[in-house]
């Protein structure tokens, strides 16, 4: 199935929000540069996602084959076990912003614009769950994200890109040989739907993490996703 771009998405930045995110004070000598850059950032901030439905084809012990790409991970695999249908999708603060953001030679202006291409980035994810809601009502999803676990490495990003088609000439985001993405905020992943609910976090051990979406469960690898053994009855 062809890919699908959205990229008429609303963005305004709401200067109380970023003021209040900054700690920047209307009385600072650093307001007024402050204004200046959300006018420069709203100029050209251009978020946008792009996504497809992907029909499950195989799945095996340790991997799913999703329109003909294979991906090795065994969470990925059991977390789609009752999916018919699947999500791959990209979505990016915009190569407008990021160019912007770049240009930037001031290390604290450097740090506001990224929490300004932050916030385009979660408009161009909100969007795209949004669409993915009233196109096709899947009901409750998930997501997992290449390189988000150990069980599924940063290096699946490049089988994710296949299934993608072109992101970088649909929508600029290029994958490096580190298989980083540019523009650093960019976001990959499968979206699948799920009845129990999952979050990347909850596999994860990683202490005072700042993006942590869900409490860190240390039995739920043992309990859901090891694989069974000869001697499992």
């Amino acid at each position: 199935m062809s890919t699908e771009i959205i990229d008429n998405i609303p963005f305004q930045l709401d200067l109380a929000l970023l003021q209040d995110k900054l700690r920047v004070k209307t009385d600072s000598s650093y307001w007024g540069r402050l204004q200046s850059m959300v006018v420069e950032a709203q100029a050209v901030a251009r978020p946008k996602a792009l996504y497809k439905v992907a029909l499950v084809d195989e799945k095996g012990d340790d991997f799913v084959v999703l329109d003909g790409v294979r991906f090795s991970s065994r969470v990925l695999r059991i977390n789609l076990d009752p999916a018919h249908r699947v999500f791959p999708y990209a979505a990016t603060c915009g190569t407008e912003l990021h160019d912007w953001a770049d240009s930037l030679d001031d290390v604290l202006e450097r740090y506001w614009a990224d929490v300004v291409c932050e916030m385009a980035l979660r408009a161009a994810g909100e969007a795209l769950a949004t669409h993915l809601t009233v196109r096709y009502q899947p009901g409750q999803t998930a997501s997992m994200n290449p390189g988000s676990l150990g069980d599924w490495p940063l290096r699946e990003q490049r089988a994710l890109f296949q299934l993608l088609g072109n992101p970088e000439q649909a929508i600029g985001v290029r994958l490096l040989k580190s298989c980083l993405m540019v523009p650093s905020k960019s976001v990959s992943g499968i979206q699948f739907p799920t009845e129990e609910g999952f979050a990347n976090c909850q596999l994860c051990p990683r202490v005072d993490c700042p993006g942590r979406r869900a409490p860190y469960d240390p039995e739920l690898y043992d309990r859901k996703y090891k694989p069974a053994t000869a001697d499992t009855p």
